[in-house]
């Protein structure tokens, strides 16, 4: 839900009412460690600097006071949020948060109108913050547009998707999107060292040591989320505190951890990035690739079924006939799995990734398919020869269907050299095989029946 800051028109607006502030709720027993440590100013962010370093542009812009409608788009925990609270405390917009899961349009749209008249009243703009702008429909992210261009208000929005894709064209047209990327090991390291110096931490004076193979750890295990790794760092200490412990090691860290998370959004742009990234590593015969991430896929919580199914495409799309036993064993592994389950059908699937990588490569059939189709769209749909149509009935027998037929089993060449496409298409290839593995064979076979055909043509007094 937004929280609506707004005065009435004739009222000034007490700054220090609008500036979000993390005082009282980081003096509340129970805050998160990532929440009572959440950076108040740009010096305290650590990460980022190609934004907010010393020649970042967001530095330049806050302190000019003029920064523009900005997406930041980034995965969880680089600072997308607090980015937005910063831009708010440091320039004179007032400040008013949205929530895209809860906020519905009649909410925007008064929301909007109260920044409007706010600017007519004090000529200040309100910085918008959406968090999760992406899950605004379409008739939601249309209506901060006039919004935007008029200027009453600052959008700033948050999302873990990539904005060509979830963002309007015509809003997106007018933000900067500013991309925000996952902290490094060392940017890590650095968020824990000066969370365990920070009396915001509010952390015992005789708490555990962190020893230096366990902040390596716990740096790893963040997977560049700084708020998984302040959280992480927390539970740690508490339970080192619990069990009477004064050192932490890497053990403790990686059975508090349990697993590593990994990035992922089954619905999101990372989705397609890993999807992308086995399919690619199959293509390229990397072995080694395309088990990594079949089963970063698989830890990650992405459906086998998914991860299936893409695989017996890829079997005829990029072997084919080059080793037509590839299709079978992708169907057969999708049954293992189907039958087993996780994580005993895990091996299936890493076997049948291991078995398509390592097969010969023919994209042929998938040109074929690609082929035909293209002359489909381009030609109109050209009858079929004569000699092809079948002919249950007298009548038909009388028009001439199926006349000059004659069955390839009944011939010597066994095959009778029917023109078997429309005429306008006669000696048209759509299937070219490889050199690869079985194609290499089926290219002969090919060539041969091609001889054989003629033969039976000339034979039959074709021409």
């Amino acid at each position: 839900m937004a929280r609506t800051l707004f005065d009435p028109p004739d009222a000034k607006p007490d700054p220090a009412v609008e500036r979000p502030t993390r005082t009282s709720s980081s003096a509340r027993p129970g805050t998160p460690l990532a929440e009572r440590l959440r950076p108040r100013d740009l010096d305290e962010m650590v990460g980022q600097q190609a934004v907010v370093g010393e020649s970042g542009f967001l530095r330049r812009a806050i302190a000019e006071d003029r920064v523009p409608s900005m997406i930041l788009w980034g995965p969880p925990g680089v600072g997308k949020t607090t980015l937005a609270e910063i831009v708010a405390r440091r320039t004179t917009c007032r400040y008013v948060p949205f929530s895209a899961v809860t906020a519905g349009i009649k909410e925007v749209k008064e929301v909007m109108a109260g920044a409007r008249r706010f600017r007519q009243a004090d000529g200040r703009r309100t910085l918008v913050f959406i968090d999760e702008i992406h899950r605004f429909n379409r008739a939601q992210q249309d209506a901060f547009l006039p919004y935007v261009e008029s200027g009453d208000i600052v959008l700033v929005g948050a999302t873990t998707e990539n904005p060509s894709f979830q963002i309007n064209g015509a809003l997106l047209s007018r933000c900067r999107v500013v991309v925000l990327e996952p902290l490094s090991e060392d940017d890590v390291r650095q968020l824990v060292q000066r969370a365990l110096a920070d009396p915001r931490a509010r952390l015992p004076e005789e708490a555990p040591l962190l020893a230096d193979e366990a902040l390596e750890s716990l740096a790893r295990f963040a997977g560049g989320d700084a708020r998984r790794a302040l959280n992480l760092l927390e539970v740690v200490l508490d339970d080192a505190a619990s069990s009477g412990r004064s050192n932490i090691d890497r053990s403790t860290v990686e059975r508090v951890a349990q697993r590593k998370i990994l990035l992922y959004d089954k619905s999101g742009e990372e989705h397609f990035n890993l999807i992308s990234a086995l399919h690619k590593s199959l293509r390229d015969s990397d072995v080694d690739a395309s088990v990594y991430w079949l089963v970063r896929m698989l830890e990650s919580g992405e459906e086998a079924a998914y991860i299936a199914r893409r695989m017996v495409r890829f079997a005829s799309e990029d072997i084919g006939l080059a080793d037509p036993n590839a299709l079978r064993r992708a169907l057969d592994g999708w049954q293992a799995f189907e039958r087993l389950g996780s994580p005993e059908g895990d091996l299936a699937l890493v076997q049948v990734a291991i078995y398509l990588a390592a097969a010969p490569k023919s994209a042929a059939a998938y040109r074929a398919h690609k082929a035909a189709r293209r002359t489909l769209a381009e030609r109109p749909a050209d009858p079929v020869p004569m000699a092809i149509r079948n002919a249950p009935t007298g009548l038909m027998r009388d028009l001439g269907y199926g006349a000059g037929y004659a069955s390839g089993h009944d011939e010597p060449e066994g095959t009778a050299g029917l023109d078997c496409l429309p005429d306008a298409l006669a000696g048209t290839r759509f299937y070219e095989p490889t050199t690869a593995g079985f194609e290499a064979r089926l290219g002969e076979r090919l060539d041969d029946l091609a001889r054989r055909r003629s033969e039976a043509k000339r034979r039959r007094g074709g021409s």
